[in-house]
């Protein structure tokens, strides 16, 4: 199954960061650990609200989730540009990329915005 290798950067981060903050008290060196992790958290955060989910321009077996009724979730299209399925882009760009927002109905290749 394939993953966004990002997504699953930014979620091991936050993973460890959260952990790291949970086990640390508030002796000085933990607390600059705590500042860290905080500071590691945020910009996992700010990361992932950078992404926004595409619809209709995931290859088969290439979408980051949501592929429809019988399907688990990554990497489970079944086939190119299936309109159910969605990849993370950096926001902003799904629509140039000729991509949706929401659901599309079809699995037609998407048409690119010119210019």
């Amino acid at each position: 199954m394939s993953h966004n290798p990002r997504l699953a950067a930014l979620a091991s981060a936050l993973i460890a960061a959260a952990s790291m903050a949970a086990c640390s008290s508030e002796k000085p060196a933990e607390a600059e650990t705590e500042q860290t992790s905080t500071k590691a958290i945020d910009k996992a955060a700010t990361e992932l609200a950078a992404q926004e989910k595409c619809y209709g321009i995931a290859l088969a077996k290439q979408n980051d989730c949501a592929a429809g009724p019988g399907t688990s979730c990554a990497g489970t299209s079944s086939v190119d540009y299936q309109g159910n399925a969605w990849k993370f882009t950096e926001a902003g760009e799904c629509e140039k990329m000729g991509g949706s927002l929401t659901e599309v109905t079809d699995n037609d290749p998407p048409a690119p915005l010119k210019g």
